[in-house]
């Protein structure tokens, strides 16, 4: 995972399979993982990478409730 989100940091800006764009300030990195495929949802602030949430999806979709979390982080961080 680590190896996979260095590459998103240093080589950005970055598309698929990779990087996927989700909405208006949220992406996602894939990473194979034992489990499955992890995803680590960032953002980008003032050309710097923040990672926001990450989870191990088991679905075609997006769980809501991961994507929500995100969203709320985000938010946060914009308050800041």
């Amino acid at each position: 995972m680590g190896e996979d989100i260095k590459t998103a940091q240093y080589g950005w800006p970055l598309g698929m399979p990779l990087i996927k764009k989700l909405e208006a300030g949220l992406w996602e990195v894939r990473s194979h993982v034992s489990q499955g495929i992890a995803r680590i949802i960032f953002t980008v602030a003032e050309g710097t990478m923040v990672l926001v949430h990450g989870f191990v999806k088991k679905s075609q979709k997006i769980p809501p409730t991961e994507l929500r979390i995100a969203r709320q982080r985000l938010a946060a961080l914009c308050k800041e």
